[in-house]
């Protein structure tokens, strides 16, 4: 072990340790040490492939923070295992997650890996049409749909196809919150002209999350003379948002004529066979065995999130990597009962029954016209657990709450939202009431 590797990791653990909760620190973090650094790419190890999965899924922002921090983004990170799964020999890889190749595009997210069903076979055509020919085909090309249903991964699949095919393009990815960092700094710095610089000189720009563009009219605005600028420069722009582009309210119309002046597309929630197929194919590239018993006991109950279909999966064969055991339906249900639950059906009903036992208000309150503050939260509250653990329409979702227009649940969603990330509170009741439904 390089002593100069792992006091690096560790001041990268430090970082992370205070940003997350003491419990997740210690399952996926733990047992990891730096081993090597070499021409700034600091290589570290962890026990098995799943630790390096969850980590790669869930903190790689809070990784890219804490290299930023801590060196301004000279580091690179590659991770690698130390023991290597399944029964066939199978060839150590060290996989580089932060890299300095200024793309920000994951290396995992490619169209190999990517299933194709019938909720998203539209959708994958068209991506890798604009991939095999960018600024041609479809442009901007539009991706929608609920969280974990896939929109990320094609998207970056895209670039990564680009960004191995066509090298001499310019390919970048960012998130629209992201976007509004660099602006403000931007501001305060004078630097407004470097911004600019940066965004419109890319061959292939793909912006995920432009939902985040709601209500902030400064950053719609260089949004749009961006786009523009590559737009009539024959560059390619891929969007991605969990609505379309005519339901984000106070997004101005000419971004809206400019985002639908392209292919709109949606990703629907897979079918049981299309999640049975995920879980198989996930399975299959770590070198895993998964019975057909297994995958089929997580797809049953997992339906509408792709994201927390693989996180069951992650964090079962984790469990039997760490433990020596072997992956059956009882380890199955042992490992995954607090996220699963008993397998009984979440429903509106359910949804509304915990709210109610968590803010206190009557079932008639909720989905009547009286409005208070308190109510009104409540409510809103119920319409973003509706919409994110049971994938109804936005239509539909009105209709339950009482004939409400659609615009009146975009605007429950947008607010839940924005208090997760500012009200400590808040989110913890949120998350209270997640549990409990969830069982």
């Amino acid at each position: 072990m390089n002593k100069e590797a792992n006091n690096t990791w560790k001041n990268v653990l430090d970082y992370v340790r205070e940003r997350i909760n003491p419990q997740s620190f210690n399952t996926w973090f733990s047992g990891s040490c730096g081993v090597e650094l070499k021409e700034d790419v600091l290589l570290v190890e962890f026990p098995n492939v799943f630790q390096i999965d969850w980590i790669e899924e869930h903190y790689y922002n809070i990784l890219e923070e804490a290299v930023h921090q801590l060196n301004g983004n000279k580091l690179r990170l590659a991770f690698k295992a130390l023991r290597q799964q399944g029964d066939r020999p199978k060839k150590k890889r060290k996989r580089l997650i932060l890299s300095r190749d200024g793309t920000k595009l994951q290396e995992r997210y490619n169209f190999e890996s990517f299933v194709v069903g019938k909720n998203n076979e539209f959708a994958h055509a068209a991506a890798l049409a604009v991939a095999e020919a960018p600024g041609q085909a479809y442009n901007p090309l539009f991706l929608y749909g609920g969280v974990g249903l896939g929109k990320t991964h094609l998207m970056q699949a895209i670039g990564n196809f680009v960004h191995r095919q066509h090298k001499k393009m310019s390919v970048y990815y960012t998130q629209a919150e992201n976007i509004m960092t660099e602006l403000i700094e931007a501001i305060q710095k004078n630097q407004q002209m470097t911004f600019k610089r940066k965004y419109r000189t890319k061959d292939v720009l793909l912006i995920d999350d432009i939902q985040f563009l709601y209500g902030k009219e400064r950053l719609q605005e260089e949004v749009f003379h961006i786009f523009n600028h590559l737009y009539l420069e024959g560059k390619q722009v891929i969007i991605t948002s969990d609505r379309p582009p005519k339901e984000i309210l106070t997004l101005e119309e000419r971004l809206t004529s400019r985002f639908q002046g392209g292919l709109v597309v949606d990703l629907q929630p897979p079918d049981l066979e299309t999640r049975i197929a995920i879980l198989q194919k996930k399975a299959e590239s770590e070198n895993i065995t998964l019975p057909s018993s297994v995958a089929y006991y997580i797809a049953s109950r997992v339906k509408s999130n792709i994201r927390e279909l693989e996180g069951c999966l992650i964090r079962l064969l984790a469990v039997a990597s760490l433990s020596g055991q072997e992956v059956n339906d009882h380890l199955a249900e042992e490992v995954l009962k607090d996220l699963l639950g008993s397998g009984s059906k979440i429903t509106k009903q359910i949804i509304l029954k915990n709210v109610i036992e968590e803010f206190g208000f009557s079932e008639a309150e909720l989905r009547g016209k009286k409005r208070t503050q308190k109510l009104a939260l409540a409510r809103q509250t119920s319409m973003f657990l509706i919409r994110t653990m049971l994938n109804l329409s936005l239509a539909e979702i009105g209709e339950f709450f009482g004939g409400k227009d659609h615009s009146t649940v975009i605007h429950a969603i947008d607010k839940v939202e924005g208090l997760k990330k500012t009200d400590i509170e808040y989110l913890q009741r949120l998350e209270r009431i997640t549990n409990w439904i969830s069982g």
